[in-house]
């Protein structure tokens, strides 16, 4: 089967600066695939090049099988997407927000349920430009998740939660990988990817310098040492 996400040999560049520079790696459906890299490292763009927001200078992106930046809309309510910045309006609530976006799909995950899981019924009846960073995260996760998408994009997703609301998060996370989904999420966080991917990409200096399980980028040490050692390694 071919891999549900793949980028090969992906540059990008913004005037004089150098995002990517031949980023590699491909992420497999019903698999959980964490995207680590320090800031400025081009993961962001990767993903966005992924997501059909940005068009890649140069290599090929394929996300089930179609260029994203050429997407048309059936291939975009295949794919969820979650904002680093959230993209939330800010004057609609919760619920409001998560029914309006469910109507627009065939077979919608049920918003009572996305809501009961992620702890939403608890600030349902507040605006967005009210909620904390943390509860935004949890309403951005619900809209990315309710339309069933066959690949999702989360940024940081679990980023400015208590460890209650994180473990909750990786639950579902983990779930929708469970149904077949495959999940590509952005973090910085070592826990994060060695208890929730299948498979951990290390970016820097706008390439791919680590791409396996979990324990094949640790190389029998940890994951967060093979990290800054290879990560510093690319900036030599």
């Amino acid at each position: 089967m071919p891999a549900a996400v793949s980028v090969e040999s992906v540059g990008k560049t913004y005037g004089s600066v150098t995002a990517l520079d031949g980023a590699t790696f491909a992420a497999d459906a019903g698999q959980v695939t964490a995207v680590l890299g320090p800031n400025g490292a081009g993961k962001t763009t990767m993903v966005e090049c992924c997501e059909g927001l940005r068009r890649p200078d140069r290599g090929s992106v394929r996300v089930l099988g179609t260029d994203p930046w050429r997407a048309g809309p059936d291939h975009r309510a295949r794919v969820g997407v979650m904002l680093q910045d959230g993209g939330l309006p800010a004057s609609v609530k919760p619920l409001r927000l998560l029914t309006h976006l469910a109507s627009m799909y065939a077979a919608p995950v049920p918003v009572a349920d996305l809501a009961g899981r992620l702890g939403i019924d608890s600030f349902a009846g507040t605006s967005v430009r009210r909620l904390s960073g943390g509860q935004r995260q949890r309403v951005a996760l619900a809209a990315a998740l309710v339309g069933r998408p066959e690949v999702v994009f989360l940024d940081e997703p679990s980023a400015g939660l208590d460890p209650h609301a994180r473990l909750d998060v990786w639950e579902l996370v983990r779930s929708v990988a469970t149904d077949g989904a495959a999940v590509v999420l952005t973090t910085h966080s070592f826990e994060e990817a060695e208890r929730l991917a299948d498979r951990v990409v290390i970016v820097a200096a706008g390439r791919t310098v680590a791409d396996g399980t979990p324990a094949e980028v640790a190389a029998g040490g940890t994951l967060e040492d093979r990290y800054f050692a290879l990560t510093r390694e690319a900036r030599l």
